[in-house]
């Protein structure tokens, strides 16, 4: 009898990171390599293993940019300080940054603006906390618990205000808010929530797979943080979540044990990797495939106008 894979819908690319990807696409339509790239374009393996092939140049400091080349700016954006350097060399910076990311750089500038004392809840040393508290160094404190939120002593300001990364936990989040809301009663917030939509939307999918199958996989890079959620997320919802970033991590004694398994992937996982994997999985006996849709996707971000006849 076949075994069933269950799939997580959505999955795979969200609009910022398909954004990101066709930014690339062009760019190397326009122009001859090498592009260089500044950090990872997106946290995947595969896509930066693709882009190298075509040309593209990743580097982790603007030093390393030639004078008078092109790069790229990754979906997590970068530091002002980056940006004024890369101008100052005459380099032509191209930006791919997520519009859901660029909307909390603005936010931290006006809170900057205002004087406030400015929490960043998020991973250190993550590309999108380093380029978010690079806007306002002197004012953002970057938060990664509900302990640090406790011990947080805000430097002389008018207030606190509070940012997020967009790819976190939302559950983990909400914890660390709480003991800043009853610390500050008067934090100053966004107008809206700064988890982006996507990682939401994949979060409330894999509790929704949890819930039907005890086994399910996470596709997608290991410092991929929304990857890495989604695998938090299906653990707390009582699932056994196995992280499989190749093929050959597939967890092959856990699948001879079930009849089902459910498959999600990270915001910045290709469809090529899950379709790979789906083939390796049916080659295992897991021939059926099913659907689980918990919400439908929409959103697209249009290129540049530079780069919209490319």
């Amino acid at each position: 009898m076949d075994k069933t894979v269950i799939l997580a819908s959505p999955r795979g690319f969200c609009a910022g990171v398909r954004h990101a990807v066709e930014i690339a696409e062009a760019v190397l339509r326009q122009l001859p390599p090498p592009l260089y790239a500044l950090n990872e374009l997106v946290h995947n393996r595969q896509v930066v293993e693709l882009f190298t092939r075509r040309g593209v140049c990743f580097v982790r400091s603007i030093d390393e940019v030639p004078p008078g080349a092109t790069v790229l700016f990754s979906a997590h954006g970068v530091p002002p300080a980056v940006r004024a350097a890369a101008a100052a060399r005459g380099i032509r910076a191209i930006d791919a940054t997520c519009p859901f990311v660029v909307k909390v750089h603005h936010e931290v500038r006006r809170f900057a603006a205002e004087g406030l004392a400015i929490a960043l809840i998020g991973h250190r040393g993550h590309d999108e906390v380093v380029g978010v508290a690079g806007e306002a160094p002197g004012q953002v404190t970057v938060i990664e618990s509900a302990g640090e939120a406790e011990a947080f002593q805000p430097r002389e300001a008018r207030g606190v205000a509070v940012v997020t990364q967009t790819t976190l936990s939302a559950a983990e989040t909400e914890r660390v808010l709480a003991v800043l809301r009853r610390r500050f009663p008067a934090l100053r917030t966004t107008a809206a929530d700064d988890i982006c939509y996507a990682t939401t939307n994949r979060q409330q999918a894999v509790q929704a797979l949890a819930a039907r199958t005890p086994l399910v996989l996470v596709l997608g890079g290991r410092h991929s943080s929304n990857t890495l959620r989604l695998a938090e997320v299906a653990r707390a919802a009582g699932a056994d979540a196995r992280l499989v970033s190749a093929c050959d991590e597939l967890p092959a004694d856990r699948l001879d044990a079930v009849t089902e398994v459910g498959l999600t992937a990270g915001a910045s996982t290709p469809e090529a990797f899950i379709e790979t994997v789906l083939a390796a999985l049916a080659a295992r006996g897991f021939a059926r495939r099913e659907t689980l849709e918990t919400v439908r996707e929409t959103i697209h971000f249009p290129l540049p106008r530079e780069l919209a006849g490319a």
